[in-house]
């Protein structure tokens, strides 16, 4: 059996296809962790959501924002941006069962010693307390009331977490933390508008992964989300969205053992979207 995580596919499924062919992956053997952004920019997100729902229990897949944004247009709480292309999903006959199967994915999991997010993890949390706030957007989003949530989803503020929020100013910054964040203060404020590598932090802020006395520190995290990140070594930290989409990789990183060493596969990816045209 052999087990692996795989950074933003973001609609790339021809690419999926070669790097699942290349690493040799069965199904019945082996079991897949997909960090979120499974759909979107890429001209085949139809056909990746097909191909992971087909794997069921081989393919545990992460939400990312690209996946929310999905949900939140297909049910008109968002207008579809002009570089979308979800429209396969929205127009395919069975769309509502791809939806629900889109949104009864985790938000994180911890397996294998590895904690997985689709962005990033604030300061304040541990394992523990990351996994608790996932499970209650998780229980959000599955349940009946579901679409109400998505009218309150987006928004930038409150920056930074409390534990004394509640309702959706609580539910947005668990969403922003673990689908958006790159940057943040010390004291865990979260700033969303550089994109660049992690030594373009604007001033007062760090990437989320250097806030000193972050909870998480020495739990080795596996997250995407973030293609212009740089060269990141560290035993801790896996980064793993290659940027597929903009013609550079999509990356497997092979789990070989209880210490945390993986072992990475990737594939050249066609360029789906030129930086800038966003």
């Amino acid at each position: 059996m052999a087990l692996y995580m795989i950074g933003d596919v973001q609609g790339c499924d021809d690419a999926l296809g070669r790097l699942l062919d290349e690493i040799g992956f069965s199904p019945s053997r082996d079991t897949l962790y997909l960090l979120g952004d499974l759909v979107n920019r890429g001209p085949g997100s139809l056909a990746v959501v097909r191909r992971l729902m087909a794997f069921e229990g081989s393919a545990h897949c992460l939400l990312g924002n690209h996946d929310l944004h999905l949900l939140a247009v297909a049910h008109g709480v968002r207008k579809p941006h002009r570089s979308d292309t979800v429209g396969d999903v929205l127009h395919a006959p069975d769309r509502d069962a791809l939806l629900d199967w889109l949104r009864a994915r985790p938000m994180a999991l911890f397996e294998h010693g590895w904690l997985m997010v689709h962005a990033g993890v604030l300061p304040q949390w541990d394992v523990a307390q990351t996994l608790a706030l996932a499970q209650e957007l998780q229980s959000v989003l599955r349940s009946p009331d579901w679409a109400v949530f998505l009218k309150d989803m987006y928004g930038n503020r409150p920056d930074r977490w409390s534990d004394a929020l509640q309702g959706p100013e609580r539910l947005r910054v668990i969403v922003n933390a673990l689908t958006r964040l790159r940057f943040c203060t010390a004291q865990g404020a979260m700033e969303f508008d550089t994109k660049d590598s992690a030594d373009s932090a604007p001033a007062g802020f760090m990437p989320w992964f250097d806030v000193p006395g972050r909870r998480t520190a020495g739990v080795p995290v596996a997250f995407g989300h973030w293609s212009t990140l740089g060269t990141v070594r560290r035993d801790d930290l896996l980064p793993l969205d290659t940027g597929c989409v903009w013609g550079g990789c999509l990356t497997a990183a092979r789990m070989l053992d209880a210490a945390g060493r993986v072992e990475r596969i990737a594939v050249r990816c066609a360029q789906a979207r030129k930086p800038g045209k966003d």
